[in-house]
């Protein structure tokens, strides 16, 4: 039985201000919710979860429930090494990349789409910034770690969770729907849907790199990150051009 949002955990690490997290359970894949503390460091947030650290890790998508909101954050383990988590905004899609307000399901669209965009483009400079340190290492000192570090692998998860959960909604839901008020859609729907395999291919690849995230070659992470990113625009493209205008007499939320 789904686990519903309950306080079930205190933490140990008590400011003024608390709040509740919201995660899926790492062998459970159950949500659970605690109550935190937190402070603030800018735009992110940082808490400690005692014996449930490696929960809050698991799936790196996030839900903080803070000031009356709900809103999503990519959980990351601290660089100190003291054992809290930080608690970090997705990353924010550029100017007029998303709609300002959703009223459709096209514009619904869109906004997944600008926020895997945004996502991708995160991923990418960090695992650029990674292999441009190792470059650049000369003389003593200890150089950068071997494999991935934990800030690429938890926001390419949150990227790819995010990827799969749109594909698979638009194939169970969107496509059928579209198919049958737009017959003359079928063919361009079974090239996105050929694509979404292709795409997932590609994402499964990434998946296993980071699944031996100390030992895996950046190099490669890179060559596969870059072929998802080749094969990701050019679907999404192709998928805005044919969805979009069906799309855009869909109320979003439905009525």
């Amino acid at each position: 039985m789904p686990h519903s949002p309950a306080h079930d955990a205190r933490d140990d690490f008590a400011p003024h201000d608390r709040l509740l997290l919201t995660f899926t359970g790492a062998d459970s894949h159950e949500r659970h919710t605690l109550e935190l503390g937190y402070r603030r460091d800018g735009d992110r947030l940082v808490v400690t979860a005692g014996a449930r650290h490696d929960d809050l890790l698991a799936h790196s998508v996030v839900t903080v429930h803070l000031d009356g909101e709900a809103r999503e954050a990519i959980a990351v383990p601290a660089a100190d090494g003291t054992g809290t988590v930080v608690l970090e905004p997705p990353a924010r899609p550029a100017d007029g990349e998303a709609p300002v307000r959703v009223r459709t399901l096209a514009d619904k669209v869109l906004e997944i789409h600008a926020w895997l965009r945004a996502q991708l483009r995160h991923v990418s400079a960090e695992a650029d910034a990674q292999l441009a340190a190792r470059a650049a290492h000369q003389g003593p000192g200890a150089p950068p770690a071997p494999g991935l570090g934990m800030q690429i692998r938890q926001h390419c998860l949150a990227f790819c969770e995010t990827l799969t959960f749109h594909h698979t909604s638009e194939d169970a839901h969107v496509f059928p729907g579209v198919a049958q008020h737009h017959p003359e859609l079928r063919g361009a729907l079974e090239r996105l849907s050929a694509e979404h395999r292709k795409v997932a291919r590609i994402k499964e690849e990434l998946l296993a790199l980071l699944a031996r995230m100390e030992t895996a070659d950046p190099d490669r992470f890179r060559r596969e990150l870059d072929r998802l990113s080749q094969e990701l625009t050019v679907h999404l493209e192709y998928e805005e051009e044919v969805l979009l205008p069906p799309l855009a007499h869909v109320p979003f939320p439905p009525r």
